[in-house]
């Protein structure tokens, strides 16, 4: 059983920064494909990024919505994953849950992922 803990939600003006963090428990964190989906209100929940570890070393992928705004990185040590967001806008705006499948690489879809956290508020203000 993974149990994730997002954090570091919050209001910020649009063009500004926020940086979301998801604690993971579980001793195999560092072998876990590791993802970020979002949901906006009435819109159905959506991909954002997610990160992988392979053999050639690591992996990520963005919703190209958000690519080159928005980074995933991982602390395999501190069992966290974070998702540093720049430049963010008012459809930016969303609930951002951190999500965990323990097999498998990285994928865009919800049902594919086993472990998902209770989600936190992030609302940019134009």
């Amino acid at each position: 059983q993974v149990q994730l803990v997002e954090s570091g939600g919050g209001l910020v003006q649009a063009g500004g920064s926020l940086r979301l963090s998801c604690a993971a428990s579980g001793r195999t964190f560092s072998s876990y494909t590791m993802g970020w989906f979002r949901q906006a209100p009435g819109k159905e929940r959506e991909f954002v990024a997610a990160s992988a570890i392979s053999w050639s070393g690591g992996t990520t992928y963005y919703a190209d919505s958000v690519k080159g705004r928005f980074t995933i990185s991982r602390d395999n040590a501190k069992n966290t994953v974070y998702l540093e967001m720049n430049s963010l806008k008012p459809e930016d705006t969303a609930v951002y849950y951190c999500a965990a499948k323990p097999t498998g690489g990285i994928t865009t879809r919800r049902r594919d992922y086993d472990y998902w956290g209770q989600g936190t508020q992030v609302t940019v203000s134009s």
